[in-house]
């Protein structure tokens, strides 16, 4: 699936010369009818969904980590000092403005991958083709519709509805609720559910794509995020139940080449170094940013972003120890740094004390041809199975089962060799939340975490956060005008 993605030149021009997220312009005539008729082509429809997963620069950055870390007590913003993307320094400091491309990059990326899950939903079923890949291809598109959409409901809270390729007329259609996004995205992950195979499944050509695992992990984050912590806990207990999944044995393996798509993966999107990508608006790009992004500067050949507080660094040693997953999370000064150097502000060019580490991609994994810089392969690690264990443990622990909190929770710290939580009571959630903190960190987890859990407005006020006004952010300004006011601004921008 890391290379099964690169798309035929005919999907380039269903991303080509956009102007807002509605302007999608419909697949013409000779297409509707000559093109979706094979099984070949019912594939290319739903990678072209995928695809979509990949925009990080369209054209602006709208990474993860942009938002759930950034955003959070756990990284600053970094580059090569305030002025390096102004913008994202102002929403950090939930003082950005409205206009900003980030937004609206994170917005028309989202709304794009919904447009090509909906083309895909709209040709694939009546295609003649063995059924069972038929229904298959109809979960996965469903599955990303559902991902998309989780997207934007976390981030700007209720957008439009599109659950079909729009005609003209529609294009200035207004928001939903959020209620309504979350049911529509519990809906389209039922189904997928009901259709998707076990990843165990799947052939290792189609390594990536989304399992009925991935779903149900997806429905369990939806269901965590609106508190709905009884079906949470039953949907936790069937993916363990599954036996599909396991923790690496060794944290450190995670995140390198050889730990992608390991044990305990359950959704990544999938990156490769060597696909020639390049800047701007990377509707065909196959390789990530977050490397170069993450990386340090100077000798690294970096820039420097999503730099870890002290803050951070401090919870790993918030037992009394320094827990081991610090430093596979966090370079600090005086690391070598693979092949690239030491840590250290001759060889930065900055006086940062810490850099993140788990996208700090070294010198062999560089791209062998072309710029580097927008071909790193680091597959972005959206859940894992210890986000998993760790939802149980939260959902287990708000039904009264402090018990199954315990099982769960303690599962991940055996994994680093870390003494078992016996602890009930509010500590025992407290140990929850710490545990997500340190083995999730850097993961974009953090600022929706806090936002679902309503810490925020006290881990984060001295940030600027206001309760009820931060929980998401404003849409972009160029949506509104694109729809002439038909969708509006959210409360408090």
């Amino acid at each position: 699936m890391k290379r099964i993605i690169t798309l035929i030149a005919f999907f380039a021009m269903l991303s080509a010369c956009e102007k807002d997220f509605l302007d999608r312009q419909p697949i013409v005539g000779t297409v509707e009818s000559n093109y979706y008729n094979t099984a070949d082509e019912a594939i290319a429809a739903v990678n072209a969904a995928y695809s979509a997963l990949q925009f990080e620069m369209t054209p602006g950055g709208h990474f993860r980590w942009f938002w759930g870390d950034i955003m959070s007590d756990d990284s600053d913003k970094g580059g090569s000092g305030d002025n390096d993307v102004v913008e994202l320094l102002q929403l950090e400091n939930f003082q950005g403005p409205t206009n900003t491309e980030l937004l609206e990059s994170e917005w028309k990326a989202n709304f794009e991958g919904i447009y090509r899950a909906n083309v895909a939903l709209k040709y694939v079923p009546g295609i003649e083709m063995d059924e069972a890949l038929k229904q298959r291809i109809i979960g996965e598109a469903k599955f990303l519709r559902a991902w998309y959409n989780y997207n934007q409901v976390t981030i700007f809270g209720g957008v439009p509805l599109v659950d079909h390729v729009l005609e003209p007329s529609e294009y200035n259609i207004p928001r939903n609720t959020a209620a309504e996004i979350w049911a529509f995205i519990e809906e389209d992950l039922n189904a997928a559910i009901d259709v998707l195979p076990l990843k165990s499944q799947y052939p290792d050509a189609d390594l990536g794509r989304a399992t009925k695992g991935a779903a149900q992990a997806l429905l369990l984050k939806s269901l965590m995020y609106q508190s709905r912590f009884g079906e949470a806990q039953t949907i936790a207990e069937t993916i363990v139940e599954s036996m599909e999944y396991e923790l690496a044995p060794d944290y450190n393996s995670i995140f390198t080449t050889d730990g992608e798509n390991g044990p305990g993966s359950i959704f990544e999107i999938q990156y490769m170094n060597a696909s020639g990508g390049n800047w701007g608006y990377n509707a065909n790009n196959e390789g990530t940013f977050s490397n170069v992004f993450q990386r340090a500067r100077g000798i690294f050949q970096g820039y420097g972003f999503n730099l870890p507080t002290q803050n951070f660094v401090d919870e790993f040693f918030a037992e009394g120890f320094e827990d081991p997953r610090l430093a596979a999370t966090v370079y600090r000064v005086g690391d070598q740094a693979g092949t690239w150097g030491t840590i250290n502000e001759e060889n930065t060019g900055m006086p940062h004390q810490y850099y993140a580490k788990k996208y700090f991609s070294d010198q062999s994994e560089l791209a062998p041809f072309g710029d580097p810089n927008p071909n790193g392969g680091s597959n972005d690690r959206v859940i894992r199975y210890a986000d998993v264990l760790l939802m149980h443990a939260e959902a287990a622990y708000h039904n009264g089962a402090a018990e199954d909190a315990r099982t769960s929770l303690n599962l991940v710290r055996a994994r680093v060799g870390l003494d078992p939580v016996i602890a009930g009571g509010p500590a025992l959630l407290q140990a929850i939340y710490h545990e997500r903190r340190v083995e999730l960190g850097l993961e974009g987890h953090r600022f929706f975490d806090l936002v679902r859990t309503g810490r925020a407005q006290f881990v984060l006020a001295d940030k600027g956060y206001i309760e009820g006004t931060h929980n998401i952010f404003p849409v972009p300004l160029s949506q509104i005008q694109a729809t002439n006011g038909s969708i509006t601004q959210n409360p408090g921008y």
